[in-house]
């Protein structure tokens, strides 16, 4: 039995010996053993492409972005601002491309703050070849410093190169302003009274009310050098909702607007009184450019429901020019709607021979003597003995007035 498990063992060790043997003596390389030609049974090797395929391929241009402002491009200082008001401004964007694109645009403030913009990112979808266009309001706050402030704005899209465009604005300090605000029960008075002779502007309120009011607004403000379409003086007048609560309440008041034309004016005053039981509300600005793209010119204007007693006069005078009254009285309940506008156009300086612009013509600085009397044996000095008069004139008759007016001097 022993001698027969040796014999196996020795049996199998042979067996593996063999089989070793075949796997070490094959010697074909990998694929020999299909068939040539079998295309069916060749591995498959994956081929590479040479590039990746570009997403904006056949689509490509820039986007081009522009900023402007409205107005005449003749018109001067159009960037002037001033404090807590707000200018405008004008976004386009063009798309270059040959499809159309989603334009995404942002503001880089640079040295403004954010919360003066009212937008910092926006979108636009522009057709190829086309321009779409946003408007951009900016409203620096009533304690921005007064100087010269720039700011960006970029658009990028989609297979486009991004464009941007930059502009500036100045800011304007205001010089004066008054801001009032009431709302409740009880008694009220206020009295403002402003002059500036610099400007020659005046300005006085004197306000009373007894009952109750939600709202009232009485607003002042005043740029001596306004530039570009910032009013020299503007006012805000509001009330909403002032009822009488008692016999004997009122809301009664006197409010007065000047601009004088002796300091460079428009010559304007406008004059307010009332005194009313009841009033709904009343929405009311008045504005005065003596500087600036719109200067000599004013604008009053307002909106009035009321019960009670309402005047208005207003006047404007500008000597050797023109003079204009307007005068108007209201008793009872009314639903007015005024807007009064002032101009001074006038140009002195245009006027014939005021500035001695008269070629051709000699008009002697004084009185010749003798002009009433018989100047016989009266010794003349040169400079004051009577020119010939060189005629302007174009007709006969006018030609003889000349040559006659020669011969008196002779």
């Amino acid at each position: 039995m022993k001698k027969l498990m040796i014999y196996i063992a020795i049996l199998s060790i042979l067996a593996a010996s063999q089989a070793q043997a075949v796997v070490e003596d094959s010697g074909n390389a990998p694929g020999d053993d299909y068939a040539a030609g079998d295309s069916w049974s060749s591995p498959a090797s994956p081929s590479m492409p040479t590039y990746l395929p570009s997403p904006c391929y056949g689509d490509s241009g820039r986007l081009k972005v522009g900023i402007s402002q409205s107005g005449p491009e003749s018109e001067r200082d159009k960037a002037y601002i001033t404090q807590g008001s707000t200018l405008g401004f004008m976004v386009s964007v063009e798309n270059e491309g040959d499809t159309e694109v989603e334009a995404d645009l942002s503001i880089n403030p640079r040295g403004c703050p954010f919360e003066w913009f009212n937008w910092a990112t926006e979108t636009l979808t522009i057709p190829a070849g086309g321009s779409r266009s946003l408007p951009l309001q900016i409203t620096p706050d009533v304690n921005a410093a007064a100087g010269k402030y720039e700011f960006e704005v970029e658009a990028t899209g989609s297979c486009r190169k991004p464009g941007k465009e930059a502009s500036q604005f100045v800011v304007q300090v205001m010089d004066y302003a008054s801001k009032t605000y009431v709302s409740g029960e009880g008694d009220f008075q206020i009295s403002k009274n402003l002059k500036s002779m610099k400007s020659g502007i005046r300005s006085s309120k004197d306000v009373f009310f007894k009952g109750e009011v939600e709202d009232l607004v009485k607003n002042e403000y005043l740029v001596v050098g306004a530039k570009g379409r910032n009013p020299n003086f503007w006012e805000e007048d509001q009330v909403d909702d002032y009822r009488a609560k008692d016999s004997g309440d009122a809301l009664m008041g006197e409010e007065s607007f000047k601009s004088s034309s002796v300091f460079g004016g428009v010559g304007a005053r406008v004059t307010e009184t009332y005194d009313v039981t009841n009033m709904s509300y009343k929405d009311q600005d008045f504005t005065l450019h003596q500087t600036g793209s719109l200067k000599k010119m004013a604008e009053f204007n307002t909106e009035d429901e009321f019960t009670g007693n309402y005047w208005i006069d207003a006047k404007q005078s500008i000597p050797g020019q023109q003079s204009l009254k307007e005068q108007e009285w209201y008793n009872g309940s009314f639903l007015i709607n005024r807007t009064i506008v002032f101009r001074d156009q006038t140009n002195p300086s245009t006027a014939p021979c005021q500035e001695g612009d008269c070629p051709g013509i000699s008009m002697p600085k004084k009185p010749a003597p003798c002009q009433k009397g018989d100047c016989h044996d009266v010794y003349i000095p040169r400079k004051l003995a009577p020119k010939r008069v060189v005629s302007p004139c174009q007709s006969i008759s006018c030609h003889s007035f000349t040559d006659s007016l020669n011969g008196f001097g002779k």
